[in-house]
């Protein structure tokens, strides 16, 4: 039976440009946070980590977080790198056996549960070493798995600096699947009014 898979969802942002949280943007009757807690779940990771900063208490308050484990990142403010590194640690300390993790944001709205299924059966299909990532508009990016012996890349990272500069310098196979309008995310209020 295959290992369960973990998922961690970068959602520590102050949302600045959009002036809410986007975390708490509602769409078809559900927070983006929540949304995509349930599309991890229904694609099979277990457990499911929210990495949370700007906002957290109102986010905990308001999203459900369904069956999710929340992280209070109090680094936040010194970029995306602190998310990462607060999200793979706790996989290391909380999930040692696992050979990898699913990491990805909660404000890409084209994103389905069929994709992220795909990206688990593409890891158990190839060799463990991989690399799995969602490829939109031209660039690799996350949603990605990535396998544990690129954890110490992701560690090493800092400032504002995402998991794209792991996905760019890859020491290690790198298999893509197409996320179509992947690219799509909410950062602004004209984003908003498009969605």
């Amino acid at each position: 039976m295959p290992m369960a898979m973990p998922a961690i969802i970068l959602a520590a942002g102050a949302s600045t440009r959009l002036g809410r949280p986007k975390q708490l943007v509602h769409s078809a009757g559900e927070t983006l946070l929540d949304r995509t807690i349930r599309h991890v779940r229904q694609a099979g990771c277990d457990p499911v980590f929210v990495v949370l900063g700007a906002n957290s208490e109102e986010i905990t308050r308001t999203a459900l977080l369904k069956d999710a484990q929340t992280i209070v990142n109090e680094e936040w403010r010194s970029g995306i790198s602190t998310s990462i590194r607060a999200g793979i640690t706790a996989v290391q300390t909380l999930c040692p056996e696992s050979s990898a993790a699913m990491l990805l944001v909660c404000d890409q709205p084209n994103l389905t549960s069929a994709h992220l299924a795909e990206l688990i059966s593409q890891h158990q299909a190839a060799i463990q070493t991989a690399i799995i990532a969602s490829v939109y508009a031209g660039n690799i990016g996350i949603p990605a798995i990535f396998p544990t012996s690129q954890f110490d890349s992701l560690l090493r990272l800092e400032g504002d600096v995402g998991a794209r500069a792991t996905l760019r310098k890859a020491e290690c196979p790198l298999i893509t699947i197409e996320l179509p309008g992947g690219e799509f995310d909410i950062d602004t209020p004209e984003d908003l009014a498009s969605l």
